[in-house]
């Protein structure tokens, strides 16, 4: 499922415009990154959690050469889904 998928799934199971589903969308995105960038965790209970890690720097190598190369350390979003989110996936996989 793409945005624009969600858009249109968010609008009819809300009944509301596809606009305002897309604004809507926006707004938790944004939301969701100003809290992450300010170091903060977005907890949506049943959902799930969505945080930052830290990776630190590390040498690894191009695959192409084998030459070693430098990477730099970096912050990382992480999702940790939740219970209700994991045996919803769980119960409605295809065998």
């Amino acid at each position: 499922m793409n945005k624009a998928e969600l858009i249109e799934a968010i609008a009819k199971k809300a009944d509301i415009s596809k606009v305002k589903a897309g604004e809507a969308i926006d707004a938790f995105v944004d939301s969701v990154t100003a809290a992450l960038k300010s170091g903060d965790t977005v907890t949506l209970v049943g959902f799930g959690s969505f945080s930052t890690a830290a990776r630190a720097a590390r040498v690894g190598r191009n695959p192409k050469t084998g030459k070693e190369i430098k990477i730099a350390a970096t912050v990382t979003p992480k999702f940790k889904p939740g219970k209700s989110l994991k045996e919803a996936v769980a119960s409605g996989k295809k065998k």
